[in-house]
């Protein structure tokens, strides 16, 4: 099978991850048990996971000209992904601070730094998004710009996934341009008022639609009027903060190599539950071969 050619535009951030037993409340001081430094950023996150998942995988961001950058540079293309499109701007890079508890929940603060510089895509990008089988975006980048990539990729034919975290008002013309909706709880509320009790609600924005649960699965439906429940992988809990990311690239790299959208959300549930059992984001991403060994099909 020839491999899923995925293009991904979003964030590049330098993840500072702090464990403790709880997260602290506003003004509390509270010792951690562990440190780790660790590429992330959604946009780089679901570029390395698509990489991992088995796709030929191109990442479309910025970031800054600090020593974050060097390594971010260096660590996103070791794990196999093409930053021939990855800018080098003057200034900082994204900065995300990181808390998460002993049961695995996270308290995340991002400073975007060179993520705001990504801006006008130049032709030569685009075209990488017109060849791409699939490109996947989320919002933590200038939203003009994932407008840009997604109204491109479809005038090409190119499937468009986009995880709308976090939530932001999004344009017609963006919307229009989306074949996937990926989006949490709280995102969902955010952007139709609605969660849980009426994940329809999210067909009136785009085709297809993902409201991922948590431990309690995902709910998947489309204007077809298909509609499924995909539960959770049960496995222990060590932290939660790629989950998503793993979960969206999974499902462009599934969905990309012929597989029907419901099978592509299954096997995405794989993929973030094979991420939550390790520390950190990068370097948490499953293989695919973990994927593999936790997916149920029905």
């Amino acid at each position: 099978m020839p491999q899923t050619r995925v293009a991904v535009v979003g964030s590049a951030n330098m993840d500072l991850v702090a464990m403790a037993p709880d997260l602290p409340r506003p003004g509390e001081t509270m010792l951690g048990t562990d440190f780790v430094m660790v590429p992330g950023g959604k946009g780089a996150n679901q570029a390395v996971a698509a990489a991992r998942a088995g796709a030929d995988s191109t990442f479309l961001g910025a970031i800054g000209s600090d020593a974050f950058g060097v390594t971010l540079k260096a660590r996103i293309g070791a794990a196999g992904v093409d930053t021939t499109h990855l800018r080098v701007v003057y200034g900082t890079s994204g900065v995300a601070l990181v808390m998460v508890n002993a049961a695995g929940e996270n308290a995340i603060l991002v400073t975007p730094g060179a993520n705001d510089a990504l801006t006008g895509l130049t032709e030569e990008e685009l075209d990488s998004v017109r060849r791409a089988d699939v490109l996947v975006a989320q919002l933590e980048i200038p939203v003009e710009t994932v407008t840009q990539a997604a109204v491109a990729a479809r005038a090409a034919g190119t499937r468009v996934v986009l995880n709308a975290a976090p939530a932001r008002p999004l344009p017609d013309e963006l919307l229009a341009a989306v074949d996937v909706l990926v989006v949490n709880e709280r995102e969902a509320q955010a952007l139709t008022g609605h969660g849980r009790e009426r994940p329809e609600a999210l067909l009136d924005l785009t085709p297809r639609a993902v409201l991922t649960l948590g431990g309690e699965g995902a709910w998947y439906g489309d204007r077809d009027g298909t509609t499924a429940h995909v539960p959770a992988v049960k496995v222990e809990v060590v932290d939660s903060t790629a989950a998503g990311d793993a979960f969206t690239a999974a499902l462009a790299v599934g969905w990309g190599e012929g597989r029907d959208v419901v099978d592509a959300v299954r096997w995405a549930a794989a993929a973030g539950a094979a991420c939550v059992r390790r520390l950190g984001a990068s370097v948490a991403l499953p293989q695919r071969a973990e994927i593999d060994q936790l997916y149920a099909p029905a």
